[in-house]
């Protein structure tokens, strides 16, 4: 594996959620039956905002701006097994940090097939059981309680 190619073990989360309290959830290609929010690593010197704006174009459509929120959390997490062989030997552990993005209304998604095959906005309950990240549920949830 070329030093390029290796991932860097930092991401970013973004939770992207209505006013009215609806979160948006996208079923990934693989693995099947994978529900998540927004997610991606830093690219080689990308910042973790730089990464979440880039992020939820690539895989929403939407321009995030200024509207973007930084969470000020991070959450610490093992890497998959059959994830590893993407990262240097020996790391195991992925950093990533949190933020979210509230839209007053649901907005048309525009997903990257490549990534994605459909998407739900659902109540912060439903997504939070239905997705398959651990901290994507507990984002869910504190972005829940503050705002509920």
């Amino acid at each position: 594996m070329s030093q390029d190619s290796i991932k860097r073990p930092q991401s970013v989360l973004v939770v992207i959620h209505t006013r009215g309290g609806e979160f948006l959830l996208m079923r990934r290609t693989r693995p099947t039956g994978f529900w998540q929010s927004v997610t991606g690593s830093l690219a080689p010197g990308e910042t973790p905002r730089l990464a979440a704006a880039r992020e939820v174009m690539e895989e929403t459509g939407l321009r995030a701006g200024g509207a973007l929120i930084d969470l000020r959390h991070s959450a610490l997490f093992p890497i998959i097994q059959s994830w590893r062989q993407r990262y240097a030997p020996n790391v195991c552990f992925n950093r990533e940090y949190w933020f979210a993005l509230m839209l007053e209304t649901r907005r048309l998604i525009q997903l990257n097939p490549r990534e994605h095959l459909e998407y739900r906005w659902l109540s912060a309950q439903a997504a939070s059981r239905l997705t398959g990240s651990r901290t994507n549920g507990e984002a869910i949830r504190a972005l829940a309680g503050a705002h509920g």
